[in-house]
């Protein structure tokens, strides 16, 4: 049966319960969807109307604390919306009830699904992370903002984001313009999480302090990355030399995250993945983890995880 508590939040200045409330009060709209209530507001006073008022409660003190200091989004939201409820659910097993997030200069980065926040865990937990899945399950953005992250708290002193420069057939050589300018489309997606995540005048700051490197595959060869956080990402179009060289270019000090989906291999037939390669010869090794994204991870367009879906099935009945 639903209740109606009237709660007050006490201490708080009105710049802050601005930005709790949002445009039209859009952000408390969005959480009392989130928690399946109803809250509505006069002023400072809000009534909760519901089943789960206590999280209610707890969320809006979350949210409260932080736009103190700055402006929510939609991940601040729903990351409140998710702590509100684990935190009256401790009978569930440890690993599915935490919340994990990185903090960036966008917000909280939180997962959607228990993957992605299993995947956050393993990212904060281990030195040599692969992620592996279908398009739009989150595994180079979260890879990204964990690295965003480590920089930010100074736990690694660069970021390194390396790409092969292979898609689709497509060759270097008939692309127009110099090396740099050859191998910027392969790298663009590198480029665009980090702007979203950090802003473009911080990114460009630090490209030009050497603090971050973008770099196709070809040009780590010979060096050894201390200190650094490197993200090897479209690793499916690696070849098992490569993955070889890349793996054991990772320094003192350095954390390594590999992502690709191997459905989606630009290879010539007759070469193997070194994506696959690595995770044959790999995946019992201690400090090593493997993280397996599905469709159900995809947190596009609702239509992109039936496409998924059609094309394993396709591939599975040609095997």
């Amino acid at each position: 049966m639903n209740q109606t508590s009237h709660y007050q939040l006490e201490q708080i200045d009105n710049t802050a319960l601005q930005r709790l409330c949002g445009v039209l009060d859009q952000h408390i709209a969005s959480l009392g969807k989130a928690l399946n209530l109803e809250i509505t507001r006069r002023f400072d006073h809000f009534t909760l109307t519901g089943k789960q008022i206590s999280q209610g409660i707890k969320a809006l003190e979350n949210l409260a604390s932080i736009a103190q200091e700055r402006d929510l989004n939609d991940s601040d939201i729903q990351l409140a919306a998710i702590e509100a409820k684990t935190s009256t659910h401790q009978d569930t097993e440890h690993h599915e009830s935490k919340v994990w997030a990185f903090r960036t200069r966008r917000g909280n980065i939180g997962g959607r699904t228990p993957r992605q926040n299993g995947y956050i865990q393993a990212l904060l937990k281990h030195d040599v992370v692969f992620g592996l899945g279908p398009a739009g399950t989150g595994k180079t953005y979260l890879a990204v903002a964990a690295a965003v992250d480590a920089i930010e708290k100074h736990q690694v002193e660069r970021i390194v984001l390396v790409r092969p420069a292979v898609e689709a057939g497509e060759k270097l050589g008939f692309l127009p313009g110099d090396l740099a300018q050859k191998v910027d489309p392969y790298l663009r997606p590198l480029y665009d999480a980090l702007y979203d995540l950090m802003g473009f005048d911080r990114v460009t700051k630090l490209l030009e302090k050497g603090l971050i490197e973008i770099a196709p595959l070809a040009y780590m060869r010979g060096r050894t990355l201390n200190g650094a956080y490197i993200i090897l990402d479209e690793a499916q179009n690696t070849t098992p030399e490569q993955m070889k060289m890349f793996l054991t270019r990772i320094g003192f000090g350095a954390k390594a995250v590999i992502t690709g989906d191997t459905s989606q291999i630009d290879l010539p037939k007759n070469i193997k993945s070194g994506l696959k390669d690595a995770r044959e010869k790999l995946n019992n090794i201690d400090g090593i983890y493997f993280h397996v994204f599905t469709s159900e991870d995809v947190v596009r367009h609702p239509l992109v995880q039936k496409i998924v879906d059609a094309y394993d099935a396709a591939a599975e009945k040609e095997q």
